[in-house]
């Protein structure tokens, strides 16, 4: 309990309390009310990257989510080598997130340094910017951080599909049900509380997206702050230009998102 105050409750109090005050870290704190937070309603930069973070769960959640399942699914019924297969689909997940976001950086390079451009170059379609494109970046940011997610999210789904009693399946079998039919009146509700529990983790992993927007974008979320994330715009308040307290104040706000998230998946497992 002193490790846990000390580690977290503590620091938690006094970034609390610093949202409400201006500090550039080297002068003394000067308490200004609610003024950080009513300067966030007026900070485009700031609703951008919010509406960004929520791109990001938008997006990566369901895709990563579908991917996830379909391969725990078929990979639950592989006998030989499974453990194999479990184990590299796990691999991009011990990835070190910076590595890993300057590999696929220099995939997105146009040609002949880019994969994907001399790829496109061979089928005899135009280059695309990518990286360097307004609509383009944010999704090719997203790749890379969805791949990354896949193994945990394979090896949770493959541990609820395991704990599914093999009965039900056989019981379904005798009674001549299609894979379908199993897999829709079966499969999906007992893995319910699986799903639930992965939304909830995936949805604050993507909300607390920074590395690989970070890595790839050189660390200003460019173009035009088309991937910046809410993280990302927080770091820059601290560390950029040194205005801890409005950091802190963003950072509220983030935390409020997440208790949301989290209130609701114990409701929702309270429930089931």
């Amino acid at each position: 309990m002193a490790f846990f105050l000390l580690v977290r409750l503590w620091p938690a109090a006094q970034g609390f309390w610093l949202s409400f005050n201006s500090w550039n870290l080297l002068g003394a704190e000067r308490f200004v009310g609610l003024a950080n937070y009513a300067r966030l309603g007026g900070d485009p930069v700031f609703w951008k990257a919010t509406l960004n973070s929520f791109t990001y769960v938008g997006l990566g959640l369901p895709v990563s989510l579908l991917l996830a399942f379909t391969v725990a699914y078929f990979l639950d019924g592989v006998q030989r080598g499974h453990a194999l297969l479990r184990a590299l689909y796990f691999l991009p997940h011990l990835t070190t997130a910076a590595a890993m976001a300057w590999v696929w950086k220099w995939f997105y390079q146009p040609v002949p340094v880019g994969i994907f451009n001399m790829v496109l170059a061979t089928l005899h379609l135009p280059p695309q910017p990518f990286l360097r494109s307004t609509t383009q970046a944010l999704p090719a940011v997203l790749v890379p951080a969805v791949w990354a997610m896949l193994g945990f999210q394979i090896v949770i789904f493959l541990a609820g599909l395991k704990a599914i009693p093999r009965t039900y399946y056989e019981a379904a079998a005798i009674d001549g049900a299609s894979a379908w039919r199993t897999l829709t009146e079966i499969t999906l509700p007992l893995l319910q509380p699986t799903t639930v529990f992965l939304i909830v983790v995936s949805s604050i992993t993507f909300l607390r997206i920074f590395d690989h927007v970070y890595n790839m974008t050189n660390g200003d979320g460019g173009p035009l702050d088309a991937t910046k994330p809410l993280v990302l715009s927080i770091y820059q308040s601290a560390f950029g230009r040194f205005e801890m307290g409005y950091a802190a104040a963003q950072t509220v706000v983030l935390f409020a998102i997440l208790l949301c998230l989290t209130l609701l998946q114990m409701r929702v497992l309270r429930q089931r």
